[in-house]
């Protein structure tokens, strides 16, 4: 109801100025604090000049506080208009709506949806919007702020990293063999000593090749990378907002190894829909993008079957980094166990800054995804880099895949937590071969790589977002991935990954099978506080 109150609110002009808030109550530490926003604009133009109450308790803080404060006041909020207009016509924006009621609420309830009409509506007059100019703009007589309430997610955010870094203690005293790589790094990979990874020429540049596909108006998009070696292929998927390009190092560095690749780039997802946002031409891609990420799987397999894509083999390994790797999870068959909708509405009861791969999770009850069925070829293995799935598939995990699965996350993932997102879902798998990798210092970008002299990334992330030299970190997939997939060739019994620590270029990975992946949740859970964030909520028991 809330969400569909916000899509009428998004249509109205501008708001009549004698609605605007006057008050703001500030809840904090059990204490009701009103202040007055007309005196707040009159300290922030002039404090030497401001009189009154509020003046007086301004002054109080230090020159620096003070300063920081009316940066505060006068920053915008918004610096690129039709990005932001866009975002909040969104599935996201509306659940940011419903769930700002946790922090503020008017007279009348929940004051989300109408923070980001008026937002809306701002933004139709002026290209930006400060702090101060939203509150007066809210038509409300007072605004409600629960200061209380932003510091317990604060906590909970706090509580997030410290119970990561547990895991990540929990996890190295496991007891893990060392090893070492099998598979030479020269055979195409070059780890300097003191530098980055660098690839070698390659043998031979991929064929670009156009799918016409009955589900899209436009062609797919294909880099074909062929190695006349009679092993799976390797169907490669970028995550959301991401492209071929991004991920072209692994495609080119597998084929060097000897494996087939099919670099797809998924139109309406990837980093093209991303700058289409950007310029306010089209909403930001979500979920909603998984229906036609799963046909695209399908089109391309078949077609490699029926020999209208070149026949690089008869089964296939579908690889995919966050989105991706989720999209080739429903591809298999795999879809929502029942109650989801249930489950989000515990999940996102307050809101989503803990594990945001939790929005798109809980947008799948309205997407019309396609009907399981089998791929016209076999699949090999899969393969998820930074995937996510506790909501989707909290019991059974990946107990309904029919193939061995490597599933590689990073320590320092807060997008994709790997507690909840990657371990969680590993435990219940039953197949022998699968394994589950986390990569210390990794984060959920470290697959990813922009190519010298290609466009520059649409967004620069600071270190606590990238990790460790991602180069380091793309070595270390590279030689786990490469031995997981060489396993697929062995007999029964001897295919298997070993467990192990493995350290590469100054980057540790742990290499875990069912049993250690069980020891590592249960030493995870004895070092966690009672109310774990990461914890995706459970359903009650079956009667």
């Amino acid at each position: 109801m809330l969400a569909s109150l916000l899509s009428g609110l998004m249509g109205l002009g501008p708001l009549a100025p004698l609605q605007a808030a006057e008050q703001l109550q500030i809840r904090f530490d059990g204490l009701d604090l009103p202040l007055n926003l007309q005196e707040l604009e009159q300290w922030n133009a002039q404090p030497e000049r401001s009189v009154g109450e509020l003046a007086r308790w301004l002054s109080l803080l230090d020159p620096a506080s003070q300063l920081q404060l009316r940066q505060l006041l006068r920053a915008p909020l918004v610096k690129e208009r039709s990005f932001t207009q866009q975002l909040l016509r969104s599935w996201a924006g509306r659940r940011v709506a419903e769930e700002l009621g946790v922090l503020i609420s008017t007279e009348n309830g929940n004051a989300g949806p109408l923070l980001l009409s008026t937002l809306n509506g701002l933004l139709k007059q002026q290209q930006q919007v400060t702090t101060l100019e939203l509150l007066r703009a809210v038509p409300a007589q007072q605004l409600n702020i629960n200061l209380d309430g932003l510091q317990r997610l604060a906590s909970r955010w706090r509580q997030q990293l410290e119970q990561q870094k547990q895991a990540l203690a929990a996890l190295q005293s496991l007891p893990l063999a060392p090893r070492t790589p099998l598979l030479p790094l020269s055979d195409g990979v070059l780890l300097e000593r003191g530098s980055s990874l660098s690839l070698q020429a390659p043998r031979s540049a991929p064929s670009l090749r156009r799918l016409r596909v009955v589900h899209r108006l436009e062609p797919l998009e294909l880099e074909i990378w062929s190695a006349p070696a009679a092993q799976p292929w390797i169907l490669l998927m970028p995550g959301l907002g991401g492209s071929a390009s991004q991920l072209r190092w692994l495609a080119q560095a597998l084929h060097q190894r000897g494996w087939s690749v099919v670099l797809l780039d998924h139109p309406g997802s990837n980093e093209q829909a991303v700058r289409e946002l950007l310029q306010g031409r089209r909403l930001p891609p979500g979920a909603e993008t998984l229906r036609g990420r799963v046909l695209d799987v399908q089109a391309v397999v078949a077609a490699v079957q029926a020999g209208s894509l070149p026949r690089l083999g008869d089964q296939v390994v579908l690889m995919g980094h966050s989105l991706g790797g989720v999209s080739a999870l429903l591809a298999v068959g795999l879809r929502p166990e029942p109650g989801l909708v249930r489950r989000c509405k515990r999940a996102l009861a307050d809101l989503p800054l803990i594990n945001v791969s939790r929005l798109l999770q809980c947008q799948l009850p309205e997407v019309p995804l396609p009907a399981p069925q089998p791929l016209a070829q076999p699949v090999a293995a899969l393969v998820s880099f930074n995937g996510f799935g506790s909501l989707l598939w909290p019991n059974r995990g990946l107990r309904g895949l029919q193939a061995p699965a490597l599933l590689v996350g990073g320590s320092l993932d807060l997008i994709t937590p790997p507690v909840s997102e990657q371990l969680r879902l590993f435990v219940p798998d039953a197949n022998p071969s699968s394994r589950l990798v986390l990569i210390e210092g990794a984060s959920h970008f470290s697959p990813v790589r922009i190519q010298g002299g290609e466009q520059q990334p649409l967004f620069r992330f600071g270190e606590e977002l990238v990790g460790v030299d991602p180069a380091r970190v793309q070595a270390l997939i590279l030689s786990l991935t490469s031995e997981f997939l060489q396993g697929l060739a062995l007999p029964e019994g001897s295919r298997e990954l070993p467990p192990q620590r493995r350290r590469l270029g100054g980057v540790s990975a742990y290499v875990l099978d069912q049993s250690l992946a069980r020891q590592w949740l249960r030493e995870v859970s004895a070092r966690s506080s009672p109310v774990d964030p990461e914890a995706p909520p459970a359903d009650p028991p079956a009667r």
